[in-house]
């Protein structure tokens, strides 16, 4: 199936339900980022900072740019001007050079809180404890240009659906404690980023508002 037939698959999978999808455009030309606009794509994934600072200026303006990746604190400052979401925020560190560069050009900056819920040392994330320590901070406190939106996590690439399910589960669950906690009164902490191309279906069904979806469009790189 061509790249808009993937991408109309995808919506119509995610209709009547709560989750969005974005569209993981790394490592793919700008030509088949405007075949997946064309065709109703709207948020954009990229991993690497170089690669969307590149492409951004070469599509539309309302595209919503979400760096999905490991973010640097020292690349923070190329994107700022345009990336709406950073799902990979693990650290106090990256929120505060988010603060000083989004303030520098007077916007807001949505940020998700990445776990690590995987069994596999290689994927990085926050404990919840680790996270709760952030949120109670000070420095947490006084940002003005960052929003936490939500949280964000990769599962363990198995094909165990049950151990997808108690991980995608696990991610709910820090979800609906931190809201509860620190977020109450807070509508735009809504968004749970869970699930790709081979498990979304499972995420879906455990309340991921957020699917990112790359070689199940694209074809494999």
């Amino acid at each position: 199936m061509s790249i808009s037939d993937n991408i109309r698959f995808f919506q119509s999978q995610l209709t009547g339900t709560n989750c969005r999808l974005v569209t993981v455009t790394k490592t793919h030309p700008v030509q088949k980022l405007q075949e997946a606009y064309d065709a109703g794509a709207r948020l954009f994934g990229e991993n690497k900072v170089q690669e969307m600072a590149a492409k951004q200026p070469e599509l539309p303006t309302d595209v919503e740019w979400h760096l999905i990746g490991h973010l640097q604190t020292n690349k923070v400052k190329y994107i700022a001007p345009f990336v709406h979401t950073i799902q990979s925020v693990d650290s106090l560190k990256l929120l505060l050079e988010m603060e000083k560069q989004a303030a520098k050009h007077g916007r807001v900056i949505n940020g998700l809180l990445q776990f690590h819920i995987a069994a596999e040392e290689t994927k990085t994330g926050l404990t919840l404890s680790e996270a709760e320590e952030v949120l109670q901070s000070d420095a947490f406190r006084s940002l003005r240009h960052v929003r936490i939106t939500g949280v964000m996590a990769i599962a363990t690439n198995t094909p165990d659906e049950a151990q997808l399910r108690q991980e995608f589960s696990e991610l709910r669950s820090y979800f609906e404690l931190l809201k509860a906690r620190y977020f109450a009164d807070n509508e735009y902490f809504r968004e749970i980023s869970m699930g790709m191309s081979s498990d979304y279906q499972l995420a879906v069904a455990e309340g991921s508002t957020l699917i990112r979806v790359g070689s199940a469009i694209f074809g494999a790189r």
